[in-house]
């Protein structure tokens, strides 16, 4: 599996204004993450969580304080986005339980973690093999029976609904004309447009239970699943 350096690249060059690009949707954030706290609540005291593409550390911020005996590893190729992500932990002091890996979750030792995060991170994979591998690896470090969270930008570009959906996303997004223009003519292109049971289809073979859908907003989706006890080759 393979992310392009542009995209890398393009994450670093906003990585200190990332959060604040976000702001628009952040209802839609808030009621991942409270879903997440639903998805994660029976984990043990010292659950080990891995939050792969982690960005800027929105999960582990969400998550930190209401279980504060957790610990994160936080993985991410852009290393702009974990600076900022390790300066959010510092200040709110969470630092202590978090370790910070430059890189793809790939380039991780094998581990074993309790529950994975992936919010907002595998539709940059327009590849259906890249996308299942990326899955596949999070499957690898996860224990036998262990929990996914997972959202991300999802639609059928076939299905009669999808013009009114990507409207409807792009008002929310509150994004200027002119990014709007970019982002309908990258959706397909930079950012995958697989649709729902393409994408539940994708997470399963990887080595996970049939995704449970639990949210949509416009064009973000979320899933649930567990780890199988065997993962699946790719």
């Amino acid at each position: 599996m393979s992310i392009p350096p542009t995209a890398t690249q393009a994450f670093d060059a906003h990585a200190e204004a990332y959060d604040r690009n976000l702001e628009p949707i952040l209802a839609v954030k808030d009621m991942l993450h409270q879903l997440l706290r639903c998805q994660f609540s029976g984990l043990p005291d010292g659950a080990r969580i891995l939050v792969a593409g982690a960005g800027t550390g929105a999960e582990a911020r969400f998550l930190a304080p209401i279980f504060p005996r957790w610990q994160f590893t936080l993985v991410d190729p852009a290393a702009a986005m974990l600076a900022v992500a390790r300066r959010h932990a510092l200040a709110e002091g969470f630092a202590d339980r978090c370790e910070f890996h430059v890189g793809l979750v790939a380039s991780l030792a094998a581990d074993s973690f309790d529950a994975a995060t992936s919010v907002l991170v595998s539709h940059f994979l327009t590849d259906v093999d890249d996308r299942q591998a990326y899955f596949a690896e999070i499957a690898r470090r996860l224990k036998s029976g262990g929990r996914l969270f997972n959202a991300d930008l999802c639609a059928d570009l076939e299905d009669p609904s999808f013009a009114s959906v990507m409207d409807l996303w792009l008002t929310l997004a509150a994004l200027p004309d002119d990014r709007k223009l970019s982002f309908r003519a990258v959706f397909g292109k930079q950012v995958a447009a697989h649709g729902p049971a393409e994408v539940e289809a994708i997470i399963a073979r990887a080595g996970f239970s049939a995704p449970a859908q639990c949210f949509q907003a416009a064009l973000i989706r979320g899933w649930v699943a567990d780890r199988h006890a065997v993962v699946l080759a790719t």
